[in-house]
């Protein structure tokens, strides 16, 4: 691994030590307002996962980046979303996919 992998794989444990202190933040908001949450952090977990030429199950990455299972972070952590949020959620999905279309 060279130096810049390392800085990158810091900087990652960091955003997870940092998701953890903040479970009160909702994955809606994160989405709603930076357009990713943590589902999205464990889909590119696992897809970085395959290109390397490693097994992990959507189970797998999603823990690894909850720091627990995923239904027990649902359980404990999860709140039901609003309209409000629903709505900012779907106008960032949008803007994902525009951007993704753009570049």
């Amino acid at each position: 691994m060279d130096q810049e992998e390392k800085i990158e794989a810091a900087v990652f444990r960091r955003l997870l030590e940092h998701l953890d202190l903040r479970k009160d933040v909702q994955n809606i908001d994160l989405m709603g307002h930076s357009g990713f949450c943590r589902n999205c952090l464990s889909d590119w977990y696992k897809e970085a996962a395959t290109e390397a030429g490693v097994d992990v199950s959507k189970d797998q990455a999603r823990e690894r980046i909850y720091g627990m299972p995923y239904g027990e972070f649902k359980d404990k952590y999860q709140k039901p979303a609003t309209e409000e949020q629903l709505e900012l959620m779907d106008e960032s999905v949008a803007t994902n996919k525009r951007l993704r279309i753009e570049t």
